[in-house]
């Protein structure tokens, strides 16, 4: 099977209007935005996003609240976009926050065919409202689901023609899970090496997980938000 994709609109054009969509990165680092690109050029509607944050107001996720593209955002943290602000004030877009430790396990675990786990996070805040508790040695805990994605859309640093991945440093972040809950997982690398290039000890996610790979390039290194000490 030949994983290596030589085009982007090629690789994401069976994301269809609807489906579930697992993006990598934090904030702005290791987001797979080649990725994200080519998936607000093709216009496809109604996504529900799955990701720690939905970028800025124009740059990575962000992208696709500008033209609307996005019907629920499923992440933990939203405040560095004033587009997705008012998109929810409007009523345009539905929010279902989350823990970020808890968002991390949710990806995890779909990953893992682990359909649900209990959490201690959450109990006796708005989080917990209509999810089913139980009670482990005298303490509660909420039943969290499980998040599968129809696809998933990560940022790696190199990769194998076997789709053997290695990330770069804190652009790691949530892309080894985000790879492993994908149906379909699309993979961004700034370089493809020959299968056997890597070594077994240095290969953070395994091929198994990826079924597309692609090479980016021209990748800038944006700041979501640039504070300097005062002269």
């Amino acid at each position: 099977m030949n994983k290596v994709f030589h085009s982007f609109s090629e690789a994401i054009s069976d994301i269809q209007d609807g489906q579930t969509i697992i993006v990598g990165g934090f904030g702005l680092c290791g987001i797979p935005e080649k990725s994200i690109e080519a998936l607000h050029n093709r216009g496809t509607k109604n996504l529900t996003i799955v990701s720690n944050n939905c970028g800025t107001d124009h740059s990575g996720l962000g992208q696709l609240l500008v033209t609307k593209q996005i019907k629920k955002m499923i992440a933990s943290y939203v405040g560095e976009n004033k587009i997705f602000e008012q998109q929810f004030l409007n009523g345009e877009l539905e929010v279902e926050l989350c823990p970020q430790g808890t968002l991390a396990e949710r990806i995890r675990a779909g990953g893992a065919g682990i359909p649900g786990f209990y959490t201690a996070t959450g109990v006796g805040t708005p989080i917990a409202e209509g999810k089913e508790t139980k009670e482990f040695n005298d303490k509660t805990f909420l039943l969290e689901e499980a998040i599968v994605g129809d696809f998933a859309l990560v940022k790696a640093w190199k990769a194998d023609t076997l789709g053997n991945l290695v990330y770069r440093k804190t652009a790691r972040n949530f892309n080894p899970l985000a790879a492993m809950a994908g149906k379909i997982t699309i993979v961004e690398v700034e370089e493809i090496v020959e299968a056997g290039e890597l070594s077994a000890d240095e290969i953070h996610t395994p091929g198994i997980f990826v079924q597309r790979i692609l090479l980016g390039t021209d990748y800038e290194k944006r700041i979501e938000r640039l504070t300097v000490a005062e002269a």
